[in-house]
């Protein structure tokens, strides 16, 4: 029997997209990842680790078959599986796993990550040759440079295959040794063509990765977890950048962190509502753009 809670946050999704007249969403930041990787994430959130830094309850602590579930019932019609080494010798295992997780999980866009290390070419090499279509990098949690030279051949590779790579960049909600707009623009003056995705707008230097937006026309920004009131309590929006969210509407993608938020997966829908920017650009970034980003048919 399905979980209360659950029916409701259905129907309250539903209500979201009759309102706004959007059939279904393309969510590009959901997490998904092997169980004793999944649960050693979630007892950091639980512990309030240094890069988190406050209290973060999981609203979707279920099974995988639950949390894939809930996703349809939301009508995401495609997500991701995000997953991150934090060492090396963890990512070709960790695209193993999601090469299987997308196998079995069609709506899911086959997901891969990488790090700097010694046959990180090969792998990624190997990850897009057999269909992964968006990677995860995770500069605070990885604590490494993008301009790492081992790193080198990949950027170019991603580049050139047209892969996007959805990056935690920003210096939320933690800063780390590489996070912030500088390694990011370095990386971008050398790989200008890189389908860059920042995650959660760039918090909080939202600025200065829009700015990186305007001056690349491949950079798009995810909308994890911002504008929501949990992250505008430590990192708010600034408001006057609205009319610069209205002029990149075809560059700004659904993101949600899923399962991993403290608090209902609407309330990121109705943050993004609450800007007031119209149910047109709504349609853009819950939907179409993530759509045309993937060649979604």
């Amino acid at each position: 029997m399905a979980d209360l809670a659950d029916v409701a946050d259905a129907r309250d999704v539903l209500r979201f997209r009759e309102r706004v007249g959007v059939p279904a969403l393309v969510d590009v930041h959901t997490h998904f990842m092997p169980d004793g990787v999944l649960r050693k994430v979630w007892a950091y959130f639980d512990s309030a680790g240094p890069l988190v830094g406050r209290e973060w309850p999981i609203t979707y602590r279920q099974a995988e078959d639950e949390r894939v579930a809930l996703l349809r019932a939301f009508g995401v019609r495609a997500f991701t599986s995000m997953l991150y080494p934090h060492k090396p010798g963890m990512a070709e295992w960790l695209n193993g796993w999601a090469a299987g997780f997308a196998a079995r999980t069609p709506d899911c866009l086959r997901t891969a990550t990488l790090f700097p290390e010694a046959g990180a070419d090969g792998y990624v090499r190997a990850a897009v040759e057999s269909g992964a279509r968006v990677f995860k990098a995770h500069l605070q949690v990885g604590a490494y440079d993008p301009n790492d030279q081992l790193l080198d051949g990949v950027w170019g590779l991603l580049a050139e295959a047209g892969v996007p790579v959805v990056m935690h960049c920003g210096s939320g909600p933690a800063p780390g040794k590489y996070t912030g707009p500088e390694p990011v623009g370095r990386l971008l003056a050398r790989h200008p063509r890189l389908r860059l995705v920042v995650a959660h707008m760039g918090m909080p230097e939202y600025g200065d990765f829009l700015d990186l937006a305007e001056r690349y026309g491949e950079v798009r920004l995810d909308t994890t977890m911002a504008f929501t009131d949990f992250s505008e309590s430590m990192a708010p929006f600034p408001r006057e950048a609205g009319v610069r969210l209205a002029d990149l509407g075809d560059r700004i993608l659904l993101g949600s962190d899923f399962p991993n938020i403290p608090y209902p997966y609407v309330h990121q829908l109705e943050a993004l509502e609450g800007l007031g920017l119209g149910h047109e650009w709504l349609r853009a970034v819950c939907h179409d753009n993530g759509a045309r980003l993937f060649d979604l048919a």
